[in-house]
């Protein structure tokens, strides 16, 4: 049984791949793979993704952080990957106080029963995060632990990091998001009640509800696939996106606008997989509803000819 739980209620014994792994980007998944079902170290463990949430730096700095991957994304990726579960310790100062030998000891041998860890070469933990690798395989070797550090993931800018991705969304590269990542990024929400403006204009759009902890890319209008589990045809549908305030009919609220090709069924309710293929545009501002609708309708040409080649 696939599932989501605290060091409580985890199934045991583990191997465990212990970060933070926003994104689940290919640096996370070359450490997650020595523990899942393929991995070489595997046995009759299971294999358990360790995290932390809220993420360490919203506790530490009082800054809110915002996340590539929700806990509830992240969990759906891992389970992807082939991992048996995602344990969630809750992050608090408590935990922060922890020495590293303290944290091994409470959480991955008391909590968890880890019999194989896994992390990358940069991987700190502990108070003021004074422990390295070097020292977590000291300590867990104090109850037999296996530890396995993987090398960094480089791409051509350096190291594959959560930090890069962001930039990158950031600017509007989702080319360069996806080749960090290993695959498009994606938003995923909830279809909720919006003003219906885009059913009078003739481009009717699905108005999406996020978890508030996701991180958004640039505003403005792009390419996607969208699918739906749920649905008998498991092919994405393409379309066009809006993120933004909708300056034209002067919105003051961010909100994320989807138009669907070829489509007429009720999403309401439904959960909504968003693929974000390429950027297309800037949001602006026009002059009428009339010069609104005739950029919507090149939007969607520009699209199509994004999405089909």
């Amino acid at each position: 049984m696939w599932s989501i739980a605290s060091p409580i209620t985890a199934l045991k014994p583990t191997a465990i791949a212990l970060g933070n792994f926003d994104g689940v980007h290919r640096g996370h998944q070359r450490v997650i793979q020595p523990i899942t079902h393929s991995g070489a170290f595997r046995g009759d463990l299971y294999s358990s993704v360790v995290t932390f949430f809220p993420h360490p730096q919203e506790i530490l700095t009082g800054q809110k952080k915002l996340l590539l991957t929700p806990p509830e994304e992240k969990a759906a990726y891992l389970h992807h990957l082939g991992v048996d579960q995602l344990v969630i310790v809750p992050f608090n100062q408590q935990i922060a106080r922890l020495s590293p030998q303290a944290f091994v000891s409470q959480i991955l041998v008391e909590s968890l029963q880890a019999k194989i860890i896994s992390v990358g070469e940069d991987f700190r933990f502990g108070h003021r995060r004074k422990g390295t690798v070097q020292d977590l395989q000291a300590i867990a070797a104090q109850w037999g632990i296996k530890v396995i550090i993987t090398p960094l993931e480089n791409c051509q800018e350096g190291r594959i990091s959560s930090s890069q991705i962001r930039l990158a969304l950031t600017d509007g590269d989702l080319l360069q998001a996806k080749r960090l990542l290993g695959r498009p990024y994606k938003l995923q929400g909830k279809v909720i009640q919006g003003q219906q403006l885009g059913r009078t204009l003739g481009f009717p759009t699905a108005n999406l509800e996020l978890p508030e902890q996701k991180f958004l890319p640039r505003p403005g209008v792009y390419s996607v696939r969208v699918c739906n589990p749920l649905w008998k045809d498991p092919q994405p549908v393409m379309g066009v996106m809006n993120l933004g305030n909708r300056p034209t009919v002067n919105g003051v609220h961010q909100a994320i606008e989807v138009h669907l090709f070829n489509w007429s069924a009720n999403l309401y309710d439904q959960v909504l997989w968003v693929e974000l293929e390429s950027f297309l545009r800037p949001e602006r501002k026009f002059a009428s509803l009339d010069a609104l609708k005739a950029q919507i309708q090149a939007d969607c040409e520009t699209a199509r000819a994004t999405l089909i080649h």
